[in-house]
């Protein structure tokens, strides 16, 4: 296969009608991952059989949750275990369908990758059926039949462009009957969902709606998403967040050289993750700034705007006697969110726009309560602006798009020049914002997420084969060598609780928060007072595909799992 794809060293040009990337030219590391061998845990390398565990219940509001998913509630979670007979060794043929489901995250390819293989091998004459452009292809009956030639130019490749993504949701009745058309159109016996919190929650709503249905395609969801809030004891990360992280500490790390190198600059630098602070937490762990918000630490504190500015303040003036004027501070995408005053704020102004547009006079803010009042006139006008904008798809604010560093920044100078006009700081203060968001989402996906990947999607195969439905596909013991993975797959109706959007309560699959009293904060928090007095940035560099740290897991996956004091 490699060499007729492969020519000096490159990708070559081959037929759109073989694969999508039909122009893509190759760099020396992308034609040595297109090979790379991934290993597989050995349950699926041997016969298994599936094992169901115990009835399950639901993350929160179990009896809301069995209202809204009476065929698949309760449903247990499945685990594939050794096997003398190798009831699911091999099968007939199947109709299987695929689809990626909204931001990018580092391994998706090998996810499809896994799937096909597992195909190709123990079911033989199967079509695998990508839908181009997220669910919209489900609900269009848009796609492209995969093959050997169309999947490998994505093997250990970054991004979704194999047939690419969409946030569209399919939740009117008008909808689900457009995917039960494009079910039976293709007669198919299975998709698979790889997507976040939001799109699995889609996945098991398609679950419920086809058995109810009594259709034979059955769905299965993979978990997606570089901010790791999607996780459980069951399923013990999203992939795509241990391959971000090592981008985004890489760059930290280089702002911290800088930082060191100009003696004069604060690098407020944003990350990534509008609901949790994870991404945050392990690039600190990582690179060891002198700073770090954690949202959920604010939330539970019940710190204010003017507590987190004093709290950058403090450590700026500490610094600065021991002759540091510079410094890195990193900032979760969702900081704003987690401040009680502006999340009553945002809650508010979510509950407003859903029903009414901002108009020029400013009528609207009479809905607001006083104390949400004062303090909108309080922030500064390009922040109001940032709150006011149209909200994404499940009716939340766009905090992509609230540039809380630099609003920081603005708080901070101002608190330090009433400090020095005190006499209780004598240096210049300079502040360099940075967003770090995209830039992580289609990188060359780390040999962690590679394996993960292929593993999820190969097991999702064996999920399929064996009749399973509304369940997601999960891996385990993962800080064991890969051989010793488990393999499974956790009902999705086990991780849901019922959540006000768009000013109604719907399912979703509950978020995977920081735990305060977790493993990870803990590590963090006792050396982050060392951390911001004394220079203890650490570079990790570029991701490593082969030598000692290659294999590296995540500072976080590791304290979760106990693998790590």
């Amino acid at each position: 296969m490699a060499a007729s794809l492969v020519a000096n060293g490159n990708i070559a040009a081959v037929k759109p009608s073989v694969t999508g990337r039909f122009a893509s030219v190759y760099s020396e590391v992308q034609n040595s991952r297109l090979d790379h061998a991934l290993p597989l845990p050995s349950v699926l390398k041997n016969p298994f059989k599936v094992v169901d565990g115990p009835a399950s219940s639901a993350a929160g509001h179990p009896e809301e949750i069995e209202k809204l998913f009476p065929c698949l509630f309760g449903q247990p979670s499945a685990m594939l275990v050794p096997g003398d007979s190798g009831e699911f060794k091999s099968g007939p043929s199947l109709k299987i369908g695929v689809v990626l489901s909204g931001g990018q995250a580092p391994g998706g390819h090998n996810v499809i990758s896994g799937i096909f293989d597992y195909l190709q091998d123990h079911c033989k004459g199967s079509t695998l059926y990508g839908f181009r452009g997220g669910p919209a292809g489900i609900m269009k009956c848009k796609y492209v039949i995969l093959t050997s030639e169309y999947v490998y130019p994505y093997r250990n490749q970054g991004g979704f462009d194999m047939i690419c993504s969409g946030r569209d949701k399919i939740e009117t009745p008008e909808q689900f009957k457009q995917a039960e058309e494009t079910a039976l159109k293709l007669d198919l016996d299975g998709l698979v969902v790889i997507g976040g919190d939001d799109s699995n929650t889609n996945a098991c709503l398609l679950a419920e709606n086809f058995r109810s249905k009594n259709l034979k395609t059955r769905v299965l969801g993979c978990p997606k998403t570089i901010d790791g809030d999607l996780k459980s004891k069951e399923v013990p990360i999203s992939f795509g967040f241990d391959t971000a992280c090592k981008i985004y500490a890489e760059m930290i790390g280089n702002v911290m050289i800088d930082a060191r190198s100009t003696g004069k600059y604060y690098h407020f630098v944003r990350l990534m993750g509008r609901a949790a602070s994870h991404i945050t937490l392990e690039c600190a762990l990582q690179t060891h700034p002198n700073i770090t918000l954690i949202g959920e630490e604010v939330a539970a504190k019940k710190q204010t705007l003017k507590n987190v500015t004093d709290y950058i303040a403090d450590v700026i003036c500490k610094r600065a006697e021991l002759g540091y004027n510079y410094g890195v501070i990193l900032i979760p995408e969702g900081l704003i969110d987690f401040i009680p005053e502006v999340q009553q704020l945002i809650a508010e102004l979510n509950e407003i726009l859903a029903h009414d547009t901002v108009d020029e006079a400013g009528l609207w803010k009479k809905k607001l309560t006083p104390p949400s009042l004062q303090l909108f006139d309080l922030l500064p006008p390009a922040i109001q602006e940032q709150l006011l904008l149209e909200r994404d798809p499940h009716g939340n604010v766009q905090v992509a798009k609230i540039e809380t560093e630099k609003m920081l920044i603005q708080m901070a100078e101002t608190e330090l020049e009433q400090r020095k006009q005190g006499g209780a700081y004598k240096a210049q203060f300079k502040g360099q914002s940075h967003f770090f968001g995209y830039e992580g989402r289609c990188g060359l996906p780390s040999n962690f997420d590679a394996t993960y990947c292929y593993a999820l999607g190969y097991g999702a195969g064996a999920l399929l084969l064996s009749g399973k439905t509304g369940l997601i596909s999960s891996v385990g013991n993962l800080a064991a060598s890969v051989g010793e993975w488990t393999v499974g797959g956790t009902a999705l109706t086990s991780l849901m609780d019922v959540e006000r959007r768009h000013g109604k309560f719907k399912p979703v699959i509950k978020k995977a928060m920081v735990e305060l009293d977790g493993a990870p904060f803990k590590k963090f928090a006792s050396m982050r007072e060392e951390w911001a007095l004394k220079n203890r940035y650490f570079c990790p560099g570029p991701i490593q595909f082969v030598g000692p740290v290659s294999d590296q897991l995540s500072h976080t996956l590791l304290l979760e799992l106990g693998a790590q004091a």
